[in-house]
């Protein structure tokens, strides 16, 4: 019985909001405790393991801080699995009228500058550092970032335009499949930026089964298809 056991803890990057959700909920339906999530900019989650936080499971939205924990020996190498991909986009309210042609530099400069852009933290958290990739690509980084707005994590990129306080951001496809009140005004390049890819791993000092048992039901056809429906691809 799911009473007997412990659920697990789960840090899992904040654009897998909805789908990680829905996942724990399917988990739970096989009879499991439902999964513990917290959900943050992967580099602030990161460091909490770095620094100690107890917890069975990291989801990254990058490679390069799996990476960190695993030079820590904080993971088991063997567990670890990247296991979905995603697209960047720029996002606008819904309202807007903004167009964006990623063909003519000049006015995609003039258009970003014009008012706030919000990203994640372009020095650490991972979308922030494809945004800032695609932008360095495109050749517009350096007249574009003073205007950039950081945010803690990609959904709070999100938010900021959501309110309106930025009229342009730029997030992941699903951040934008999971608003409302936001649309996709353009999707950048594939080539633009490094392969968006999210992997999972069990940390070394998780000790509690359940948190295993979740860990392959994500990577397994049925728990891939969940993501599938939240707009990630997978691999």
């Amino acid at each position: 019985m799911a009473a007997d056991r412990i659920a697990p803890l789960i840090l899992a990057a904040a654009s897998l909001q909805e789908s990680m959700s829905a996942a724990a909920d399917a988990w739970a339906r096989r009879g499991h405790p439902r999964p513990l999530i917290s959900f943050a900019a992967s580099s602030a989650l990161a460091r909490q393991v770095a620094a100690g936080a107890p917890a069975d499971l990291f989801v990254s939205a990058d490679e390069t801080w799996m990476d960190d924990l695993a030079k820590r020996s904080l993971i088991v190498p063997t567990t670890r699995v990247s296991f979905l991909g995603n697209r960047l986009v720029i996002v606008a309210p819904a309202a807007s009228k903004a167009r964006l042609d990623f063909r003519n530099p000049a006015r995609l400069v003039a258009t970003l500058a014009a008012g706030p852009l919000a990203m994640a933290d372009t020095d650490a958290v991972p979308a922030g550092k494809y945004g800032r990739a695609a932008l360095q690509k495109l050749g517009v980084w350096n007249a574009v970032s003073p205007r950039v707005v950081r945010a803690e994590n990609v959904r709070a990129a999100l938010a900021l335009v959501e309110r309106g306080v930025a009229p342009l951001g730029i997030v992941y496809a699903t951040d934008a499949k999971a608003s409302k009140v936001v649309r996709v005004v353009a999707v950048f390049p594939t080539n633009s930026y490094p392969a968006i890819s999210y992997p999972v791993a069990r940390l070394k000092a998780s000790t509690n089964p359940e948190g295993e048992g979740f860990r392959r039901f994500l990577v397994s056809r049925e728990g891939k298809a969940i993501f599938v429906r939240y707009g990630f691809s997978v691999r």
